[in-house]
């Protein structure tokens, strides 16, 4: 069964796995609505076995929607990155494992939410991972950092993602331990391999409860960091 939120994610039932798939050919920027969209799809993942998160076009996700941004009067900044951080939460208190079909371009929060998931397959021919913080001139946000400290133990490769902006294909991204396989082929085959990751995961039968203790004692520094902004219902997109 497939369904949407606004036009803007599509969730599918593959077998025991929950596949969330953010629409269109745009850049996939995170801006309130579609991380409404896809916390109310995370949400909805109860009773499945595994979730994947995956996106359609060029793109994974380009980051938060700066162009939003500059739009919103100030005093509603804080939805954007605020609803990241409570998405993060989610991903993290979830009660099944997740994975990350990385399709297209991963950057800046783009990169840090496909490495919140508990593994991250990569597109080999195309696609790369890249925090452009520091060529735009941004600082992180606190959980953005997090994401990095926990997620990329070692300090050269972290080292050269945030502070060189390395741009990252596949092969290297897999040999720097920031994604588990580089997948051959077009994005139908790293959401194929997702999958079929997420579903050998399902089949181990871990304890829900389990899991979600295990992924925040995992990644310290981010629960502490999300912790107090998931798990609610994804509020609407602030008028402007």
């Amino acid at each position: 069964m497939e369904s949407s939120s606004k036009g803007l994610c599509t969730v599918e039932r593959r077998g025991r796995v929950h596949l969330i798939t953010m629409t269109g050919a745009g850049e996939h920027r995170l801006n309130p609505d579609l991380l409404a969209a896809l916390r109310s799809a995370v949400a909805a993942s109860a009773g499945a076995g595994a979730l994947v998160l995956a996106a359609e076009g060029k793109f994974f996700s380009n980051g938060f929607d700066l162009a939003w941004a500059r739009a919103a009067p100030p005093g509603l900044h804080g939805a954007m990155d605020g609803g990241l951080r409570a998405l993060l939460a989610d991903l993290l208190a979830l009660r099944v494992p997740t994975v990350a079909a990385v399709t297209g371009h991963a950057a800046a929060a783009g990169c840090a939410l496909a490495l919140a998931h508990d593994a991250a397959l990569m597109r080999a021919s195309r696609g790369l991972l890249y925090m452009s913080e520091v060529d735009v001139g941004i600082k992180f946000v606190d959980f953005v950092a997090a994401v990095l400290r926990d997620k990329v133990p070692d300090a050269a490769a972290r080292r050269d993602l945030v502070l060189r902006g390395d741009r990252v294909p596949a092969a290297e991204a897999v040999r720097r331990g920031l994604v588990d396989a580089a997948v051959d082929g077009g994005p139908e085959d790293v959401v194929a391999a997702a999958v079929a990751e997420a579903e050998r995961l399902a089949a181990r039968g871990w304890d829900g409860e389990a899991v979600a203790e295990i992924r925040k004692a995992a990644w310290p520094q981010l629960w502490a960091q999300v912790k107090d902004h998931g798990a609610g219902p994804a509020p609407a997109r602030p008028r402007l």
